[in-house]
């Protein structure tokens, strides 16, 4: 449909609806982004000049529902999933047959077959499935919701906050003005929401139609655990490696199950991944000044120009020094799970799949070269899910499989305090003799801890010669309280009762009886 075909829209539905909804829902639907052609795939719209009333009540129901988000959300996830289904479904979204879904089911089972040899990782619970494009839309979604909202919410507040703002500076005389612009605040943070959901929705859409399965993307991308593969996506990527299907299927089964076990088995994992989003969305702020300028640039009678504003990243939040550690320790945890994805997956497939290093390389390539859907999402959230050092972090989990077997390997997914940090990803080769080293320093001063607490603790060296030389005496006698009897006595001080008693018998203190200090006398 072309611009005309929108000024046509808006005069149909000017005569339906009255002239104020017809430009806001034609105005929304130009900010959404959406391709003017795509409106004809709106439930129940072909020909406008052929539109029964029903399918004009279907229509209607369309535009309101852009700008009924409801205000508790700041993204409009209604409108962002009905174009992330669109936009899945754009270039065909075969339905998974029983056959197809039989042999996805029989690939995942063998996976965990051929990993049990490559992991002390149990088998994930939970389904094994085949999903359509649009089904990894449905089921994704809720994960997605978590990811994007906290950042959405934060510029679409600091939007409204800065026209409310321009609002209370505005003059007496221009009370009417501002009463609209109030008004207008309110639309425009609708349209804020509206154009986020619909730009999140793209970019799920066009995820859909690269994802190979539930975990592909290194995120939990299910609530549920389980393992899926997306058949249509599978066999385009065995096309573009010229793979037999079988095989190919057969190393993203591995890679998936491979995945779902550490999600599964690695509690604390999907809450460490989540948790490192949110705090990069905590930390998110705005350039105000930026914005106001923002906003005053920005015709309000023209949708075309929020739009643009979003896409250009111009109310993008300011990066700051936390958020740069969260992003990092995300990539970082990331980079880990892909690494030991991969790891796995070759161990586990090498004696079965003869095209396995071609098969390696190209998802490696896959993972470096990204795609628009990881660009939009960079750019509407400031977050990359690309693992940017999975190599250095599969060199690793290799170096400490060689070196220490699978179990020891597998130990430190344990906890997080044990995983390998950003900075051991840089010498992988030296991790495992790094860490034993600092494990013997750690026994070392526990033993001597524990020895200074029991009373076994040694000399030092040379500590015991310098106690021998020292004075007589000096150095057996342990400190305490003095004897009151060897405490010199005041002159002005009354004597005790003790010293008096002591005074009355003389001959017990020089023993002259016999029995004192010097023991009995001897003839």
């Amino acid at each position: 449909m072309s611009e005309d075909a929108f000024d046509e829209l808006e005069k149909m539905l000017a005569s339906l609806f009255g002239e104020q909804m017809a430009s806001d829902a034609v105005g929304a639907l130009r900010s959404s982004g959406v391709d003017p052609s795509s409106i004809t795939q709106m439930p129940g719209v072909g020909d406008i000049s052929q539109l029964s009333p029903g399918q004009l009540l279907a229509m209607r129901a369309q535009f309101q529902q852009m700008f009924s988000a409801s205000t508790a959300e700041p993204v409009n996830w209604q409108m962002g999933q009905d174009l992330a289904l669109r936009q899945a479904r754009g270039d065909g979204d075969p339905t998974v047959t029983a056959a197809v879904a039989d042999s996805t089911r029989q690939a995942l089972q063998v996976a965990d077959l051929w990993l049990d040899t490559a992991t002390e990782l149990m088998p994930a619970p939970g389904q094994r499935e085949a999903w359509s494009r649009s089904t990894w839309v449905e089921r994704t979604l809720p994960v997605w919701k978590d990811v994007c909202a906290p950042v959405a919410e934060a510029v679409t507040t600091a939007l409204a906050r800065t026209l409310e703002k321009q609002i209370r500076d505005m003059p007496a005389e221009m009370e009417q003005a501002a009463q609209q612009m109030g008004a207008l605040g309110s639309i425009m943070r609708t349209m804020a929401g509206t154009a986020f959901g619909l730009q999140i929705g793209q970019a799920i859409g066009e995820l859909a139609k690269e994802a190979l399965g539930a975990t592909d993307t290194g995120l939990p991308l299910t609530r549920e655990p389980g393992t899926a593969l997306v058949p249509a996506n599978v066999a385009a990527f065995a096309e573009g490696l010229e793979v037999d299907e079988d095989e190919a299927r057969m190393f993203l089964a591995v890679r998936e199950a491979a995945t779902a076990r550490l999600y599964a088995h690695v509690p604390w994992l999907r809450g460490q991944v989540l948790q490192a989003v949110a705090a990069y969305a905590r930390e998110i702020r705005i350039d105000t000044e930026t914005l106001e300028s923002a906003v005053a640039q920005v015709d309000p009678n023209d949708p075309d120009a929020l739009r643009e504003a979003l896409e250009s990243g111009l109310f993008a939040p300011q990066e700051t020094q936390a958020q740069r550690e969260a992003l990092e320790d995300l990539e970082t945890l990331l980079a880990l799970v892909e690494g030991w994805v991969e790891v796995v997956t070759a161990r586990a497939a090498a004696p079965h799949l003869p095209h396995l290093m071609a098969l390696a390389e190209m998802m490696r390539r896959r993972r470096a070269q990204g795609g628009a859907a990881e660009q939009v999402f960079a750019r509407l959230i400031g977050l990359t899910f690309r693992p940017r050092r999975a190599r250095e972090a599969a060199e690793l989990w290799a170096h400490l499989g060689a070196q220490a077997g699978d179990a020891e390997r597998d130990a430190f997914w344990n906890h997080p305090d044990v995983m390998p940090t950003a900075s051991e990803l840089a010498n992988p080769k030296d991790f495992l003799t790094m860490r034993r080293m600092a494990q013997d320093i750690d026994a070392e001063i526990d033993a001597d801890l524990a020895s200074l607490l029991d009373g076994t603790l040694g000399y030092a060296e040379g500590a015991k010669e310098a106690d021998e030389n020292s004075p007589e005496g000096l150095g057996d006698r342990v400190p305490g309280p003095a004897d009151p009897a060897e405490l010199p006595q005041d002159p002005g001080e009354p004597a005790t009762s003790d010293d008096a008693d002591h005074r009355d018998r003389p001959d017990e203190a020089d023993g002259s009886d016999g029995s004192g200090p010097e023991g009995p006398a001897t003839a």
